[in-house]
């Protein structure tokens, strides 16, 4: 089983996939409820599916560009629960990210990390003094 996780726009996905086949997608509007939501989403995915953590044998994740803190979030927990599980982890970018991922996953060219690629540099406020 593979565990697929988009999180640069306002509606995030989890995808799981099986021996390259398409198992089941679930979308919901997170917005800046994503890091409350991500984990309980995920749970409620796994579990929906009669499926443990145990079961995952790698993590595929939106790498961007997109929402700067969405993408954080989504590649933050990808990595976590890549490395907790010692399971590989793999990204990808543009509209045939989840293919890119599969694939590569399948043909094993891993890292052990992945870093988010926001396409420009974040928008932060500075701090007032």
């Amino acid at each position: 089983m593979i565990l697929l996780i988009r999180t640069d726009q306002p509606v995030a996905e989890l995808t799981l996939y099986k021996n390259k086949e398409h198992i089941k997608t679930i979308s919901w509007e997170a917005h800046r409820e994503l890091a409350e939501s991500l984990h309980t989403r995920i749970n409620d995915l796994l579990v929906g599916q009669g499926v443990t953590y145990k079961d995952l044998k790698a993590i595929g994740v939106y790498q961007g560009p997109g929402s700067f803190t969405g993408l954080r979030i989504g590649v933050s927990v990808a990595n976590a629960l890549a490395d907790s599980l010692q399971i590989p982890i793999a990204s990808a970018t543009g509209e045939q990210w989840l293919d890119t991922v599969v694939t590569s996953l399948a043909k094993e060219k891993l890292v052990k990390s992945v870093t988010p690629d926001y396409g420009a540099m974040p928008h932060i406020t500075a701090q007032v003094k």
